[in-house]
């Protein structure tokens, strides 16, 4: 098959495309940045240099694909002139558009647990809006929506805090149960679903481990020596001002408050809860964890 991956070579994007390369598929790897192109090479796959925000690139490139894996690359939270439910509006229609124009009839779309709903989802809301776009493509085009949990990954951010609290602490977590994710689980996930022969509209969720937030907290703390490690909740007030004390846009803080509420609340993952995954994913907390040790270790 041709395939044409998005992300250039992030967390998800890159094993993928090794993945994919390794058995014997014809992969273009879409990048903004030409010093990716040898790394990109190397995998086994072929450089697209250029613009999300490009349709007739886009179109160019999607040009006689068999499937697409289409993704909406993270942004600063730092940026206060920035608009994040516009971006993710916008590449949403340039990615309709060069599906539509380049006859594309196979896509996998990166989307997000909580992506059902229409409001209280924060900054997730993004995503809802690509997933309502891409579906208003012609029937003939197949559409899969990845809705991976959150990211073990993000939990990077609570070093600082560790360090100079303490704790972890947020308007979620504690005894909130919530389902955890790799990004190499979801790259296996994509890999499956690009391969699977599909019609229609679908929506897949990845998770790799549902955990609480003191689950979280006391397999972290093992790892990094601090065994009495704790996950605080604390209010929605408390938390914003934390996050627009470090500098961050307060629109989007708003929006993290309010995506961390509705996981404190359970609505953010309703729909994920009636249709968890079959089969979880391989990559564990306790093997996050030793990554997450050599960051804290690092810094």
């Amino acid at each position: 098959m041709k395939i044409i991956v998005t992300g250039s070579l992030g967390h998800i994007s890159k094993p993928l495309t090794a993945a994919l390369a390794q058995k014997g598929h014809a992969i273009t790897v879409i990048s903004s940045k030409a010093e990716k192109q040898k790394e990109i090479e190397s995998l086994g796959a072929t450089a697209a240099i250029g613009s999300l925000e490009d349709v007739d690139f886009l179109t160019t490139t999607f040009t006689g694909a068999d499937a697409v894996y289409s993704m909406v690359p993270p942004v600063s939270y730092f940026d206060h002139s920035f608009d994040l439910v516009s971006y993710y509006q916008g590449l949403g229609h340039n990615y309709a558009r060069a599906i539509e124009t380049s006859g594309v009839k196979r896509v996998v779309n990166l989307s997000t647990i909580g992506a059902h709903l229409e409001k209280k989802s924060g900054i997730l809301i993004g995503a809802h809006d690509v997933e309502h776009i891409l579906n208003g493509l012609s029937p003939e085009v197949a559409i899969t929506h990845m809705r991976p949990t959150s990211f073990y990954y993000n939990l990077y951010g609570y070093v600082d805090m560790i360090k100079k609290t303490g704790v972890i602490s947020a308007n979620y977590g504690g005894d909130n149960k919530v389902p955890w994710v790799s990004p190499i689980d979801i790259a296996a996930a994509v890999a499956e679903e690009l391969e699977t022969p599909f019609t229609g509209r679908k929506v897949r969720y990845v998770a790799s481990e549902d955990l609480s937030g003191n689950e979280v907290a006391a397999i972290l703390g093992a790892a990094i020596g601090k065994p009495d490690l704790k996950w605080v909740v604390i209010s929605d007030e408390e938390t914003k001002s934390g996050l627009e004390a470090i500098g961050m846009q307060p629109r989007i803080a708003a929006g993290l408050v309010e995506m961390y509420g509705s996981i404190h609340s359970g609505l953010l993952a309703e729909d994920y809860n009636r249709n968890k995954p079959a089969v979880m994913g391989k990559v564990k907390m306790t093997d996050f964890a030793k990554e997450f040790a050599a960051a804290f270790n690092q810094k």
